[in-house]
């Protein structure tokens, strides 16, 4: 039986899995790669290191698997989507990588909003420029760094740097492609929209376009050496993560939202029609003729992990005698979920859907609060922040029905949190490593082992369970929800006056 790869390489750790035919996951390697951070708003990696930890994660993973590199039959990678990877015309790495925490390009983005190019952008690609998006990113180069500007010879996603790596090919996806270039109706390049951004002179670095599942090269005698892969085995273009999350889990498709409570807050849906609102991002899907449609900030389950470990650092430390600090802070939660509380949390720690001045903060936060409190809290705030997103996407979208994923979707408590505050049936499906088996559903459809990347083996229906959302819990969480977004409202004059405070001291 042939077995698929599937590289994912997120924000702080890149996994490499291998994958059975069935989709089960016979080894997952994983390697952490340290974010460099060289000023205020500056999120970045080093893109040889990037390569040297995947292949080194990658020959792990073929090692352990259990059978031997020529049954793998084809590899997919997806990453991390937005940010900017660039090589000069020698095809060497212009700098490191950026990351899509990245916001150095923030005012660009604001600059836009108020000289008309955020509408032209929306009109003819069907989103908004935000701070992390390559247009922001290539135009705040343009004018803080011209020379290396100049010396541009690729611009490229995260996954398709290490699809480099693996097959000397430069390239995108259908679905990357479409983070800021494409016209949002021919799904293609369109030689109007760089000049709305004012980078004409790159319309040769853009990179050609094929499907996620499309055939695009094969690892070289090179990355064979670094990887334990065979030489000659297929490799297909892969996807942008978002959507790879969302078909990993059965969630892509029309009347379903997939959403991932992860660094972001990601919630998505697709349709056969390109619809466009700002409050989400009309992009392509896996095929021409569909648009996933993703309403997106960086204000998710980061909080959590944040908490976790900025106040809980004696229990993050009795995790190195094999004890879960998530079993130990559990009853605490539901202890707290057991009485009323007037104590609330707007999640925006590293982002919001509110600008980049939104900050994040405790309210109602009494003397008699405790830790679980807090982290009720947190956990609710997050759950508001998405339905703020699914909110948007009801309105524009006939949905039924809920996917998660993410950290959060292994806890019970949790799914139900979610379930009760956005009203609508939730399914998380044992899906481990979803982004990764998105990617290897790719790699497998690219060499006819499955009819197109939809055409999962598992059985999703027995893989799933459904939580369903009581109705006085439902009620109750719509009530602070509510309130929640009316704070933020009140809160979005004094935003801006609270970041000046950091004018000068920012670091």
């Amino acid at each position: 039986m042939p077995c698929l790869l599937g590289i994912d390489s997120g924000l702080t750790v890149t996994k490499a899995v291998v994958f059975d035919e069935a989709g089960t996951p016979l080894a997952v390697a994983r390697r952490r790669l340290p974010q460099i951070i060289s000023g205020p708003r500056h999120v970045e990696r080093d893109m040889n290191e990037l390569w040297r930890t995947a292949a080194e994660a990658i020959a792990e993973a073929v090692s352990d698997c259990g059978r031997p590199p020529t049954d793998i039959a084809a590899v997919a990678a997806t990453a991390h989507g937005d940010g900017l990877y660039i090589l000069d015309r020698e095809r060497q790495p212009l700098g490191h990588g950026i990351l899509s925490l990245d916001s150095r390009a923030g005012e660009i983005a604001d600059r836009w909003q108020t000289d008309g190019t955020a509408g032209k952008a929306l009109s003819r690609t069907g989103q908004t420029p935000h701070a992390s998006a390559p247009s922001s990113l290539l135009a705040w180069m343009r004018e803080r760094e011209p020379q290396r500007f100049a010396r541009i010879g690729h611009v490229l996603a995260c996954k398709d740097w290490l699809r480099f790596c693996l097959t000397g090919s430069l390239g995108t996806d259908l679905t990357e492609a479409s983070t800021s270039f494409t016209a949002v109706d021919s799904q293609a390049y369109a030689p109007d929209i760089l000049s709305i951004f004012g980078l004409e002179a790159l319309a040769d670095a853009l990179p050609p376009v094929a499907r996620p599942d499309e055939h695009i090269g094969a690892i070289t005698a090179q990355a064979a050496r670094l990887t334990g892969l065979v030489a000659g085995t297929p490799v297909v273009a892969g996807l942008h993560d978002v959507t790879a999350s969302a078909l990993g889990i059965g969630g892509y498709g029309e009347a379903v939202v997939a959403i991932v409570a992860g660094t972001y807050s990601i919630n998505e849906t697709v349709a056969t029609a390109p619809r466009i609102d700002a409050r989400w991002f009309c992009r392509n899907g896996l095929r021409r003729g569909e648009w996933n449609n993703m309403s997106i900030s960086p204000a998710s389950a980061a909080n959590y992990d944040w908490f976790l470990d900025t106040l809980c650092g004696s229990e993050r430390a009795a995790e190195t005698d094999g004890r879960s600090i998530h079993a130990i802070v559990g009853p605490e939660i539901e202890a707290a979920l057991a009485r009323p509380s007037t104590l609330l949390f707007h999640p925006y720690l590293f982002g919001s859907p509110h600008g980049r001045a939104a900050s994040a903060g405790f309210l109602g936060l009494r003397g008699w609060h405790d830790r679980g409190d807090m982290l009720r809290a947190v956990i609710e705030g997050i759950a508001f922040n998405h339905r703020v997103h699914v909110d948007a996407l009801r309105e524009g979208f006939a949905t039924r029905e809920a996917r998660l994923t993410g950290g959060i979707s292994r806890n019970p408590t949790f799914v139900q949190i979610f379930a009760d505050v956005l009203a609508m049936p939730l399914t998380v499906t044992e899906t481990e490593e979803a982004a990764a088996w998105g990617a290897a559903l790719c790699a497998g459809a690219g060499v006819g082992l499955f009819a197109s990347p939809r055409h999962d083996p598992r059985d999703l229906a027995a893989l799933g369970r459904t939580y369903r959302p009581d109705p006085e819990r439902s009620a109750a969480m719509d009530k602070r929800y509510r309130l929640h977004c009316d704070i933020a409202d009140h809160l979005a004059e004094a935003w801006p006056s609270i970041e000046a405070l950091a004018e000068g001291g920012e670091r």
